[in-house]
C-alpha cells in the first residue's frame, strides 16, 4: 500500500470515529440544569413586650427590669423583639396597655408591679394565645403566670451591715404600700440587724406609692431627725440614699447598685437580677414548653445579692454577710427560723421552726424591734 493510500484510510478511520460520536451525542438526552431550593422563610422573632410601674432612669426597680430586658435581646439575637412601655399607672391605665401590646402582636407581655393583677388577670382572659407573666402577684391563670424575687433575702444581708455599723443603734426604712412583700422586707432587715447588734429598733415612714422622690425624700429627712442613722428604703428611686448622702448618714441601695447616688453614704445595694428568670420564660416560650405557674427565686437562682459593700465595713460583718449568702445558696441558712416574736412579744414561729412561703407570703405585722403601728 502506497504512503497516500495509507494516508486515505487513516482519514477514512477518523471520518468514521467522529461521525459515531456525533451519533452518540445525538442521542444522548440533554440533562435539565440543577435548580437551586429556596432557602427557608426565616421565622419571625418572638415578641416579648414589658410593662414598668417606673421610668426606665429610677435607678431601682425599673431600670433592674430593663437592664434584664437588654440581658434577653444579647441572649437570644434575632430570634427575639423586645419593647417597653414606662411608667404605666396601677388600675385602668394598666389593663388598656396590655390590652395594646398582646394587639400589636406580643406573644409575651410582662407586667411588672403588683398593682398590674387584676388587670392583667382581665385581659389575660381575652388573649389566650398570649403568654402573661405578672411579677410579684399570687393569681395566674392557664396563660397567665407569675414571678417574683426574695428581696427579703438581700433586706437580711443589708441589716447584718446595718446592725454593725449603726451609731444610734436606731434604723430607719421608707416604705412604699403595706403589702406582705414590703413588710417582710421591714422585718427581715430587722431580723439581720438583730443578728449581729440585738439593741437596733427600726422605725418606718410609709409614703403610699412606688415611686415618688419628693416624698422618699421627705421621709428620709423625717426619720434621720428622729435619729436614724442608717437608712432603707423598699421604693424605686435613690432618693433615700441621696437624702442620707446630703444629711451625713449612711444607707443602702435598693433593687439595682445606687453606689453612684449616694457615694458617701452607700453601705452597699441589695439588688435584683431578673436577667436568670426572664431567660428562662423567653427558652421556655421558644421551645414550646411554657407552662403556667409560680416563681420566687432569690440567692439560690442568681436573683438576689447584695453588692458593693463599702470599703469601710468592718471584715467581721462583711464575712458574716458572705456566710449568710453561702447559707441560702446551699439551703443550710434560713432567714424565718424561731423562735420570731411580733412586736407585742406573742411567738409567730416556735424555736428552729421554718416558715414555709405559705407563710412569708401572708405576712402582715411587724416584728419585735420594729416601732409604730403598721397602716391597714
Amino acid at each position: 500500500m502506497t504512503d497516500h493510500s495509507k494516508r486515505h484510510w487513516v482519514q477514512l478511520v477518523a471520518l468514521s470515529t467522529l461521525a459515531a460520536a456525533a451519533l452518540v451525542a445525538c442521542g444522548k438526552k440533554e440533562e435539565p440544569a440543577p435548580v437551586a431550593a429556596p432557602a427557608p422563610a426565616k421565622p419571625e422573632p418572638l415578641k416579648v413586650a414589658f410593662a414598668y410601674v417606673g421610668p426606665v432612669g429610677d435607678g431601682g426597680w425599673s431600670f433592674a427590669h430593663d437592664n434584664a430586658r437588654k440581658a434577653l435581646e444579647a441572649e437570644f439575637g434575632d430570634k427575639i423583639q423586645t419593647s417597653f412601655v414606662e411608667s404605666v399607672p396601677e388600675g385602668a391605665d394598666a389593663e388598656r396597655v396590655f390590652r395594646d401590646l398582646a394587639a400589636q402582636g406580643n406573644k409575651i407581655v410582662l407586667g411588672t408591679s403588683f398593682g398590674y393583677m387584676e388587670p392583667m388577670i382581665k385581659v389575660a382572659a381575652e388573649f389566650k394565645d398570649v403568654k402573661f407573666e405578672h411579677a410579684t402577684g399570687y393569681k395566674t391563670a392557664e396563660n397567665l403566670r407569675t414571678y417574683d424575687s426574695r428581696t427579703y433575702e438581700g433586706a437580711y444581708m443589708a441589716g447584718v451591715i446595718a446592725g454593725g455599723m449603726t451609731k444610734s443603734n436606731t434604723l430607719g426604712v421608707v416604705a412604699s404600700v403595706p403589702i406582705p412583700e414590703v413588710i417582710r422586707n421591714i422585718n427581715s432587715f430587722t431580723l439581720g440587724a438583730q443578728s449581729v447588734n440585738p439593741k437596733v429598733k427600726t422605725r418606718v415612714v410609709w409614703v403610699n406609692n412606688w415611686f415618688d422622690p419628693p416624698k422618699e425624700t421627705e421621709a428620709a429627712t423625717s426619720l434621720i431627725n428622729g435619729g436614724a442613722d442608717v437608712l432603707m428604703q423598699n421604693t424605686d428611686s435613690s432618693a433615700v440614699l441621696q437624702t442620707a448622702d446630703k444629711l451625713g448618714k449612711r444607707g443602702f441601695g435598693w433593687d439595682s447598685d445606687m453606689t453612684a447616688y449616694g457615694p458617701k453614704a452607700h453601705l452597699g445595694s441589695a439588688v435584683i437580677n431578673w436577667g436568670p428568670y426572664y431567660k428562662k420564660t423567653v427558652a421556655d416560650a421558644l421551645a414550646g414548653s411554657w407552662t403556667t405557674g409560680q416563681a420566687w427565686w432569690g440567692v439560690k437562682e442568681g436573683a438576689i445579692d447584695l453588692v458593693s459593700i463599702a470599703d469601710d465595713v468592718p471584715a467581721e460583718l462583711k464575712q458574716k454577710v458572705d456566710a449568710v449568702k453561702a447559707g441560702l445558696k446551699d439551703g443550710s441558712f434560713a432567714i424565718w427560723k424561731g423562735p420570731i416574736l411580733d412586736q407585742s412579744g406573742k411567738e409567730l414561729l416556735a424555736k428552729d421552726v421554718v416558715a414555709d412561703d405559705a407563710f412569708l407570703g401572708g405576712i402582715k405585722f411587724y416584728v419585735k424591734g420594729v416601732e409604730g403601728k403598721l397602716p391597714n
